[in-house]
């Protein structure tokens, strides 16, 4: 039987990810995990660990495509927001050598990297979310007219890991913080993605005062839904969920097949919404793999074992699926041994 290779790109901290799917491959296949940085951490625990070029050198395109030829991958699992819209570009490149690339197509990637454009297609949808503005004009105009209150949320346009997000109590707060978050935005990683509009390119939004839930709702790779597996987080760190419980509602799982039909998204898509006074908000779309997988996987939904089927054209058998409510998990660190390069 031929072995199914998979290549987990911008690897990062995801360990987690890299083992479950080389539990899921039952060696059967090889884990290849790259990184532009030769210490990060996931790449421990991949069969084959590859440091690579940045997202946005010229030759990185290519140098994921000679890693999939000279390894022989099946798929491509991308880990990082600012590398979608790259590998969503180029997904045509990599069928015609036979590699499956396993993220949405360009229009879901950025409905979901343009956090405006993600608040049209929810207002367009007749979706609930906060209220949000691109003009801090705006934003000002309405706090005045008592039509949206304080405390107001800031956060980048093209946004990640939780990076340049404020709340803000004032108007002189909210004045000082968004020309701070423009200064600084052009000093991070994200100011690649920002550059051409680069004066809209924070958000302000209304603060909801709920619960938090994160959902990965699961499609097949033909934009087929399966099934939405939510937990409510407990306690975050670094943007990512540090604490949190599996929860089984009719009206989450309602809300993420509509998402599922609406999108018609390709494979895991991580959502985070607030239920507050009995209203559903959806905060943001990331069609990948997030940090709440974890809480996902142990519940009883194994995606990665999924994803192995599906590649496989197998079917799924039930083991692969027993969610549970009420279990709760938290994440802690581990110390990794680093393997040289020398």
């Amino acid at each position: 039987m031929k072995p199914t290779n998979i290549l987990f790109t911008c690897a990062g901290r995801r360990n987690y990810l890299i083992n479950y799917f080389k539990e899921a491959l039952n060696n059967e296949g090889l884990i290849i995990a790259t990184d532009m940085s030769a210490n990060a951490p996931a790449l421990a625990d991949a069969d084959i660990a590859i440091t690579v070029p940045s997202i946005y050198d010229e030759n990185y395109i290519s140098t994921i495509k000679d890693i999939c030829l000279q390894h022989k991958v099946t798929a491509v699992i991308s880990l990082n927001d600012l590398e979608l819209p790259l590998l969503a570009k180029h997904k045509s490149n990599f069928n015609n050598i036979g590699v499956k690339v396993l993220i949405s197509n360009e229009d879901v990637i950025d409905i979901a990297f343009d956090k405006w454009k993600f608040y049209q297609f929810l207002m367009k949808e007749k979706l609930t979310t906060p209220k949000t503005f691109i003009h801090i004009d705006e934003a000002i105009a309405e706090t005045e007219n008592n039509t949206l209150s304080y405390p107001l949320i800031l956060k980048p346009r093209w946004g990640s890991s939780s990076i340049g997000i404020e709340t803000v109590d004032t108007k002189e707060e909210l004045i000082l913080v968004h020309k701070l978050l423009l200064i600084k935005l052009k000093k991070t990683i994200l100011y690649k993605a920002s550059e051409k509009e680069i004066n809209t390119a924070i958000l302000i939004q209304e603060k909801i005062k709920g619960s938090e839930y994160g959902l990965d709702i699961l499609n097949d790779f033909n934009g087929n839904y399966y099934g939405t597996f939510a937990r409510e987080k407990l306690a975050m760190r670094s943007g990512e969920t540090d604490k949190a419980i599996s929860v089984i509602t009719p009206e989450i799982l309602a809300i993420g097949e509509k998402i599922s039909l609406l999108l018609r998204h390709s494979g895991n898509l991580d959502c985070d919404i607030f239920i507050a006074e009995n209203k559903i908000y959806i905060l943001e779309f990331n069609p990948r793999f997030g940090g709440g997988y974890p809480f996902s996987h142990e519940a009883g939904i194994n995606t990665a074992a999924i994803y192995i089927a599906w590649l496989k054209n197998e079917k799924i058998k039930a083991s692969f699926n027993n969610y549970k409510s009420n279990i709760t998990f938290a994440k802690c660190d581990r110390l990794l041994k680093i393997k040289s390069n020398s």
